[in-house]
């Protein structure tokens, strides 16, 4: 039997503010465990909680980017279940009226198909502690840092069909968050975290099967690895004549398998009702106003500009736009050389990512930065570079040697242009090869690269290569 997967996604995005969304208490990442929980955050008597706004605020944000609707009037809920990392007892959620209401995103597929997946919900909640369980040798240790943190929950439609849609969802939402300014969606540090519900069914079939829920995968590599064995796993079981029980379950990365960890709760098991001490969220014209002018240009509208503005090909400001500090820095090199858009694309896709890679930094901690590219960029343009020689300066400037036009100055590094100069290493370097001149008069076309090779070696990298080709085809042709 032909099978079909069905797959919907709740991210967990930390929200990007300083403190916690019920209690003024730092939200900063690394502290010792149980030194960033306070009254609040430890159910202390008589403490009341106390809305951040900064936390709306980028909840509206997010929901404008998506084309989502605002609940005017959203209001908080307790979500009762009991666990030791949750010291109230409940956690403190939005459930009938979330602040975002239906919206979108549109996903690439590897045939390079457009596909809608819609946004469900999103809201604001609270997080849990962190259980400790690898330092204790049989006990579990509790940090209550976490408790409290702002958390912008996002759930999917179940749209996708494929592990390898969900990973592409996954990415294009962890890219948007970060492109907006409301989380900086680091995975390891549980910024950014994802639970998959994975159901199956026959091809053709139209009601949905029996799901189980995947939680708190934090990479995109074990989502999609996570959904493919769950599925699998369905599969198997169905056609064995078994079914599928509604659970949540854990994927082990190192087994290569999911298991059961509990059976999975309906809402009626929460005994959700609105929080008493928190009164409904009004959000005002003003407050959605000021989250529209927060927004930069987003990541589609920037692509297509990169294309038809600036004529890069689709890959080219995929690319180039996957995230916001990177279409910034090619914007900022591209300024040094306006109209020459793809010389800046090159550069920046090829040198400065490659490097990246290889030292395991971030744009933003890029050792050249977008102004220096853009003075190498110009020297290329100019002509006092050559392709060669500018991957030499662009090195000497990621080890600290100074700027383009400083290194090109010391080292001596500037392109001979000189037409006179070049000549004369052609007549050289034809001159001392006559075998391969008459394999090349007698059409062997390939041996121009031997004498340009053989050129450029003389002239130590700095003959102009246009030049050098030009003149030694009129040399030979003659």
């Amino acid at each position: 039997m032909a099978w079909e997967t069905v797959i919907g996604l709740e991210v967990h995005v930390q929200l990007a503010t300083r403190t916690k969304l019920f209690s003024p208490v730092s939200t900063a990442y690394g502290a010792e465990p149980n030194t960033q929980a306070g009254m609040i955050d430890l159910a202390m008597p008589g403490v009341l909680p106390v809305l951040n706004q900064r936390a709306v605020e980028l909840a509206a944000r997010f929901a404008l980017a998506i084309g989502a609707e605002i609940d005017r009037h959203s209001v908080f809920a307790r979500k009762n279940y009991f666990y030791p990392d949750l010291p109230k007892g409940y956690q403190i959620s939005q459930y009938e009226r979330p602040i975002v209401q239906q919206g979108h995103l549109d996903i690439l597929l590897e045939s390079g198909e457009i596909k809608r997946i819609g946004v469900t919900r999103a809201h604001l909640e609270e997080d849990a502690g962190k259980s400790l369980h690898e330092d204790f040798h049989g006990l579990t240790g509790v940090d209550l840092n976490r408790a409290g943190t702002p958390l912008l929950e996002i759930v999917s439609e179940p749209d996708m069909r494929s592990a390898a849609e969900a990973v592409a969802y996954m990415k294009k939402l962890h890219s948007l968050v970060r492109y907006i300014g409301i989380s900086d969606g680091n995975m390891q540090e549980g910024s950014f975290r994802c639970d998959a519900n994975v159901s199956v069914r026959p091809l053709g079939e139209t009601r949905l099967g029996t799901r189980t829920e995947l939680k708190n995968i934090n990479s995109f590599r074990f989502v999609e690895r996570a959904i493919i064995i769950e599925a699998e796993r369905q599969i198997d079981l169905l056609e064995g004549g078994g079914q599928v029980i509604q659970q949540t379950r854990l994927f082990d990365p190192d087994a290569d398998e999911t298991r059961p960890m509990r059976t999975k709760e309906e809402a009626n098991d929460y005994r959700y009702f609105p929080d008493p001490d928190l009164l409904p969220v009004t959000v005002s014209d003003a407050v959605i106003e000021a989250a529209r002018a927060a927004l930069p240009e987003l990541p589609e509208a920037r692509r297509s500009r990169f294309v038809e503005a600036l004529g890069l090909s689709a890959y080219d400001a995929d690319v180039l736009t996957e995230s916001r500090a990177l279409a910034d820095y090619f914007e900022t090199a591209l300024a040094a050389v306006p109209g020459d858009a793809k010389l800046a694309a090159n550069w920046v896709m090829g040198e400065v990512l490659a490097g990246l890679n290889r030292a395991a930094l971030e744009i933003n901690a890029c050792p050249v930065s977008a102004e220096a590219l853009g003075g190498l960029l110009r020297r290329i343009q100019d002509g006092t570079l050559s392709g060669k020689l500018a991957k030499t300066v662009f090195e000497a400037i990621w080890d600290g040697e100074g700027d383009a036009d400083t290194i090109i100055d010391v080292r001596g590094l500037r392109q001979v242009t000189d037409e006179g100069a070049i000549l004369a290493l052609v007549e050289q370097v034809v001159n001392e090869h006559p075998e391969q001149v008459a394999q090349y008069q007698g059409g062997a076309q390939k041996v121009l690269g031997f004498f340009v090779g053989q050129v450029m070696k003389l002239s130590k990298g700095k003959a102009n290569p246009g030049q050098v080709n030009a003149l030694l085809r009129k040399r030979l042709d003659s």
